[in-house]
C-alpha cells in the first residue's frame, strides 16, 4: 500500500486532481519550503557573490517533492476548510505549433487558479493567461512564462492599480533576465501579452507584436494597440533616441529585430523598450471569449474574421471548444503563416450559448480559407 499522502500526490502529479485542490497543494508546499533555509541549495561559493543566488534545481524540486508529500499527508486526513470551491468555471482552449520554422519558440501560461497557486488572500477571483513569442532562441520566452506571473503576484498595487502591477512585473521580469542573460552570454528577446482576469475586471499587459482581443456578443472590441517599429509614435521614440527604423523585408529597428518592445535583446536597449502597456475593461457579462494570439496568428487574420473562424469551430471541429484553438491555428497555417503559431482562446460564457444565439460578425471581410 502506498504510504500516507503519496497517493494524493500522484493524483495531483497526474493531473487527474481538480486544478484547485492542486494550485492550493503546490501553494502549500512552496510556502513551507519558503520558510526553511535555502542555503544548501545553493550550487557553490562562487554563485554566493552573484546579485542573485543561483540554486541546484534538481535538489530543490526534490526538497518540494517532499513538502508536497508532507502536504498531501495531512490533508489525506483533512482538507482544509478554507478551499472553497471557485463559482466561476470557465472553459479555454490552447494550440501551439512549430510550422515551418526551425525552432518552436512560443510559450504559454495557463493558470485559472492564479489566486490559490500564488496564495493571495484579497479575496478576488484571478485568473491569469499569456503568451510570449520569442526571437534568437527560446531563453526570453522561457523566463517570461516562469517568472511573470509570479512576479506580478508579488506587486502592492495588484489589487488597487493593475496596470501598474503589470508594467512593474514586466521590468523586473526584464531586469532579472538580463542577470541571466549576461552570466549565460544569451541573445534572445521575447514579445508577451498577458490577460488577468479579476472579478468582474479584464486587464490585458503586453510588450510587442503578441496581441489580445475581446469578442462581445459575436463583434470583436479592440484592447490595444500592439507595438510594431513602424508605429508612428514607436518610430518617433526610437528615432528621438538616436536609432532608426528600416524596412528590410520587414520594418526593423536599427536593421536587426523586426520588434520595438520585448523582454530581452540587450544589445538593442533602450531602442527595444521594456516598458509594458495595459488597458482595462469592465466586463458586463455578455462577453463570449477572449483571445491571445502571437503575430503568427494575427500576421494573416484579422481581427474582425476571428468571430466567425471560433464559431465556426463550434459547429464543425469534433470536440468543439477544447479544439477551437487547433482550428484557428489551421486557419492561420492555411492563410500562409510559415511562423510559429500560437492561439489561447478563454471563454467568458458558455460556448454552447454561442452556438445557441448563432452569432456572426457584421463585417465584409470572409474568413480565412
Amino acid at each position: 500500500m502506498l504510504p500516507v499522502g503519496c497517493r494524493l500526490i500522484g493524483w495531483v502529479l497526474a493531473g487527474g486532481a481538480p486544478s484547485l485542490l492542486s494550485a492550493a497543494m503546490c501553494q502549500a508546499a512552496v510556502s513551507e519550503l519558503m520558510k526553511s533555509d535555502l542555503t544548501p541549495f545553493h550550487c557553490s561559493q562562487e554563485a554566493e557573490q552573484q546579485e542573485v543566488a543561483l540554486l541546484d534545481s534538481e535538489k530543490l524540486q526534490r526538497a518540494f517533492l517532499n513538502k508536497l508529500r508532507d502536504v498531501g499527508a495531512a490533508w489525506q486526513q483533512q482538507v482544509p476548510a478554507s478551499l472553497v470551491p471557485s463559482a466561476r468555471f470557465r472553459r479555454s482552449s490552447v494550440h501551439a505549433i512549430r510550422n515551418s520554422r526551425r525552432k518552436m519558440e512560443d510559450r504559454h501560461v495557463v493558470l485559472a487558479e492564479f489566486t490559490q497557486l500564488l496564495g493571495l488572500q484579497d479575496g478576488v477571483e484571478r485568473e491569469y493567461y499569456a503568451i510570449f513569442d520569442g526571437h534568437g532562441g527560446v531563453d526570453a520566452a522561457t523566463f517570461a512564462a516562469t517568472h511573470l506571473h509570479v512576479i506580478l503576484s508579488q506587486q502592492e498595487d495588484l489589487a488597487k492599480d493593475t496596470a501598474a502591477a503589470f508594467k512593474n512585473a514586466f521590468l523586473v521580469t526584464d531586469d532579472m533576465f538580463k542577470i541571466k542573460a549576461q552570466r549565460e552570454r544569451l541573445r534572445s528577446g521575447s514579445t508577451g501579452v498577458a490577460v488577468l482576469l479579476a472579478g468582474d475586471w479584464l486587464h490585458v499587459s503586453w510588450l510587442g507584436d503578441s496581441q489580445a482581443m475581446l469578442v462581445k456578443q459575436g463583434e470583436s472590441v479592440t484592447l490595444m494597440d500592439p507595438h510594431k517599429p513602424e508605429r508612428e509614435d514607436e518610430k518617433q521614440r526610437i528615432e528621438d533616441l538616436g536609432g532608426c527604423i528600416a524596412f528590410m523585408g520587414c520594418w526593423r529597428v536599427n536593421g536587426t529585430y523586426a520588434v520595438s518592445r520585448a523582454i530581452g535583446d540587450f544589445d538593442q536597449k533602450p531602442y527595444i523598450s521594456n516598458k509594458a502597456d495595459c488597458s482595462s475593461v469592465h466586463l458586463s457579462g455578455d462577453e463570449d471569449y477572449v483571445l491571445l494570439a502571437c503575430d503568427g496568428f494575427f500576421d494573416v487574420v484579422q481581427p474582425a474574421d476571428v468571430p466567425g473562424l471560433v464559431l465556426d469551430a463550434l459547429r464543425d471541429v469534433p470536440g468543439g471548444a477544447e479544439e477551437a484553438a487547433q482550428h484557428l491555428v489551421a486557419q492561420a497555417k492555411a492563410a500562409g503563416s510559415g511562423d510559429n503559431i500560437t492561439v489561447l482562446l478563454v471563454f467568458l460564457r458558455d460556448p454552447g450559448q454561442l452556438l445557441l444565439q448563432g452569432q456572426r460578425p457584421q463585417c465584409e471581410g470572409a474568413a480565412a480559407p
